[in-house]
C-alpha cells in the first residue's frame, strides 16, 4: 500500500500498510515488513496496528497458523521498537471448506523529521549510483518460496528466507540515517520478486531507466530474483568518485552491512545483467494494463 502522508511543516506523519501472504504461510514475522517500508521513506516507526485474517480456528492447522503469526508479530515488534496499539481479527474465512491463506496485515504510523528529505520510490535523475544496502556477502539470493519459482514454475518448495531481526534493525537504521542526511534521492525495500522487481518498480515510478550489470561471475537469477530479507535499493545524489560516498561505504563496512554499487540510473530502458534491455514504457504498459486485458477491456 502506498504511504499516506499527513503534513505539518517541516515534520510529516506517514501511514503504511502491507502483507506478504506466501511468506506468512510458513514464516510469521510481519512486523518487520512495515519497519522496512518506514525505513525506505526515512520515517521513524512509532506504532502499528494489525488485522489478522484466517480460516476456521477450530481446525488445528489454522489455529497453529494463528498462534505462530501472533508470536512472530510480537517478536518482530519488540525487536524493532514498533508497538502494536490496536487491531482486529477476522476468522472462519473459507469457501467450500477451504480456508484462505493466513493473511495477517500490518499498518504502521511513523514520523519524518523533515519531509523535504523524504525518499521516494521513483528515480530522481539520471547518472546516479544505485547501492544494494543489506546485500548478502556472497551476492547470491534466497530462492525458496520466491515469486520467481512460484509464478514461472509453479514451485512452492523450500523454506522462506530467514529473518534476522537484529540485522533488519541495523540496516533500517543505517538507511534512515542516510535519508535524513539528504544524500538519498530514491529508496525502495526489496521484497516479492527480489532486486529485479524492486528496480523495475523504481523505474516505472519515474520513467527513468537503469543499468544493473550484476556480478559477472555469479548466476544472475538468485542475484536478481532472490528474496533475502533486510535489503534496500538506495540511490544517492552523489558522484561515485567523491569522498562522501567512500565515507558511506566505510561506515557500512564498520557496521557489517553490505552496500555494493550495483548500477546506475539513466536512459529510457531497464537493463539487468546480460538480458536484453526493455523500455520503461513497455514495462509500465504491461504492469498497469494486465487487469483491463484480463477483464476483456
Amino acid at each position: 500500500m502506498a504511504p499516506r502522508q499527513i503534513a505539518h511543516q517541516p515534520q510529516q506523519g506517514i501511514l503504511i500498510g502491507d502483507v506478504q501472504v506466501v511468506h506468512r504461510l510458513v514464516h510469521q514475522h510481519d512486523g518487520r515488513v512495515l519497519s522496512q517500508h518506514h525505513g525506505d521513506e526515512g520515517a521513524l516507526p512509532l506504532a502499528a496496528t494489525d488485522n489478522l485474517n484466517f480460516g476456521n480456528p477450530e481446525r488445528p492447522e489454522i489455529m497453529g497458523q494463528f498462534v505462530h503469526a501472533i508470536k512472530g508479530i510480537g517478536e518482530a515488534c519488540r525487536a524493532l521498537d514498533f508497538p502494536i496499539v490496536s487491531g482486529n481479527v477476522s476468522l472462519y474465512n473459507e469457501t467450500n471448506g477451504q480456508g484462505i491463506l493466513p493473511t495477517p496485515t500490518i499498518a504502521g504510523v511513523g514520523l519524518i523529521d523533515d519531509w523535504t528529505k523524504m525518499a521516494r520510490i521513483g528515480f530522481a535523475a539520471e547518472g546516479q549510483p544505485i547501492l544494494h544496502v543489506g546485500a548478502p556477502h556472497n551476492w547470491t539470493g534466497h530462492f525458496g518460496q520466491s515469486a520467481y519459482l512460484r509464478e514461472l514454475f509453479g514451485c512452492n518448495d523450500g523454506p522462506p528466507p530467514p529473518v534476522d531481526l537484529a540485522h533488519e534493525r541495523k540496516v533500517g537504521d543505517f538507511v534512515r540515517k542516510l535519508i535524513r542526511s539528504g544524500v538519498v534521492s530514491a529508496c525502495h525495500d526489496i521484497s516479492d520478486g527480489g532486486l529485479a522487481v524492486a528496480v523495475a518498480e523504481m523505474a516505472m515510478a519515474s520513467g527513468i531507466g537503469a543499468d544493473v550489470p550484476g556480478p559477472a561471475e555469479l548466476d544472475p537469477l538468485p542475484f536478481l530474483f532472490g528474496e533475502d530479507q533486510g535489503r534496500y535499493l538506495v540511490v544517492l545524489n552523489l558522484d561515485p568518485q567523491e569522498d562522501e560516498i567512500l565515507e558511506i561505504w566505510r561506515e557500512a563496512k564498520s557496521l557489517g552491512i553490505g552496500a555494493p554499487w550495483i548500477g546506475t540510473t539513466g536512459g529510457a530502458s531497464l537493463k539487468l545483467g546480460n538480458a536484453r534491455a526493455i523500455s520503461v514504457a513497455e514495462l509500465k504498459a504491461a504492469h498497469e494494463g494486465w487487469f483491463a486485458a484480463f477483464m476483456g477491456n
